[in-house]
């Protein structure tokens, strides 16, 4: 199991129905208000922007919303914010590595939270690029299993356009590609009827350190208490669970 980013996945697809809807949107809200900012409300001349509303509307996000967040990051509203992205950086149980990213208005407030998630959670802070380098800039595309969708059917497609790696999941494909090819491989994808759930730009650690279930149990509370943040965006980790581990814990 590859570290973080399927845990993520699994998270996900549960976040949706639980209470931290509302913080979820929140998150969806403030990257289309940023691909807006940068890129211009025209989703079609925005390639970030289209993934960051295709996002929400994956997530059920409504349309007024969506909407709203565009007027809001492109200028059209009076009521934008300023937002700015920031990394810090630290260790969780057994040495564990976190890359977490903000996207705040307010630093001070940013730094604050992410500090006492990170202490209160048995994690340490450290010095920037200290951890950073451990990971790497990449594009993540996740397409569902579905009649006519397979691994090679989907490197028959996406090969030329650019994709790296393929990872085979229970229930989806996850293509990495380099961020700059990320939305050629994304287009090609769409072109061919392959319908992706998300692409995003994340940071994927160059190797990943197996952990036991405790351990396993502990990095969890310490990634949610740093989610439960509105000043956090994502959380970035380099653990890996293997299919045994897997099962215990799916089984508590």
């Amino acid at each position: 199991m590859s570290g973080h980013s399927k845990w993520a996945t699994t998270k996900h697809k549960k976040a949706i129905i639980d209470s931290r809807r509302a913080k979820l949107f929140a998150k969806l809200i403030k990257n289309i208000e940023v691909a807006a900012r940068i890129g211009g409300p025209d989703l079609d001349g925005n390639p970030t922007l289209y993934d960051a509303v295709q996002k929400g509307r994956k997530s059920s996000l409504p349309n007024d919303n969506i909407e709203r967040a565009i007027k809001r990051g492109s200028g059209q509203d009076a009521d934008a914010v300023e937002y700015q992205t920031i990394f810090y950086e630290g260790y969780g149980p057994n040495g564990i590595a976190l890359l977490i990213e903000c996207l705040t208005d307010n630093k001070n407030r940013a730094a604050a939270d992410v500090r006492l998630a990170v202490t209160r959670n048995g994690g340490n802070m450290a010095d920037p690029g200290s951890v950073s380098y451990l990971f790497s800039r990449k594009g993540v595309i996740t397409i569902e299993k579905a009649d006519g969708v397979t691994e090679d059917r989907v490197l028959e497609v996406g090969l030329d356009a650019g994709i790296e790696d393929i990872e085979v999941r229970e229930s989806s494909f996850v293509v990495t590609t380099d961020p700059s090819s990320m939305v050629a491989v994304r287009t090609a994808l769409q072109s061919a009827g392959l319908d992706y759930e998300s692409a995003d730009v994340e940071f994927v650690p160059a190797a990943t350190l197996p952990v036991d279930a405790d351990t396993a149990r502990t990095v969890f509370k310490l990634i949610d208490a740093l989610e439960d943040s509105d000043e956090v965006q994502n959380v970035f980790a380099n653990f890996e669970i293997t299919s045994e581990v897997l099962v215990e814990l799916e089984a508590e």
